[in-house]
């Protein structure tokens, strides 16, 4: 398969432009769905995130730091979250003075909602593509994901030829 050459400029931009848009719209069509649960899609990613860790949850910094949100604004995530009564801090086990956040049961039952949900939503967004289209896209994005970690790490990512 040909590589994208630097000269082949107006692809390359094109593609950023169109994941971006596509990324706005989809959490604005995701936020719209999840607006009569009374949750928001920044609150469902905090929920989904403690409920992979089991019954052990996270310290609110190893969150904010998985997230890449600063703890303020996570901190309101989570005032929320425990205020509808879907999160729980607990004391950490090897601090006191540190707080563990976890999900509780009604976080896990509107989880299994946003579940049916998201899938729905999925189905209908990927609707008109084939699953061999997808199954490139998803491919293509997750070598682009790859390359961007791996430029992260880069001291000087733009090479010059």
């Amino acid at each position: 398969m040909a590589k994208v050459r630097p000269s082949s400029r107006r692809h390359s931009l094109r593609i950023g432009f169109l994941i971006h848009d596509v990324s706005r719209l989809r959490r604005i069509v995701v936020d719209r769905a999840l607006r009569p649960m009374g949750i928001t899609r920044s609150q469902w990613w905090v929920l989904a995130n403690l409920a992979r860790q089991r019954n052990e949850g996270m310290m609110q910094t190893e969150l904010a730091e998985v997230l890449d949100v600063g703890k303020v604004t996570l901190g309101g995530l989570i005032d929320r979250l425990e205020t509808a009564g879907y999160v729980e801090r607990r004391p950490a086990t090897h601090d006191r003075r540190a707080k563990t956040v976890c999900p509780t049961a009604a976080g896990r039952a509107l989880l299994d909602q946003i579940q049916e949900t998201a899938e729905l939503l999925n189905a209908r967004i990927l609707g008109e593509l084939s699953a061999e289209h997808v199954q490139m896209m998803e491919d293509g994005l997750g070598t682009m994901k790859k390359t961007l970690n791996a430029m992260l790490d880069d001291a000087h990512p733009v090479e010059r030829r």
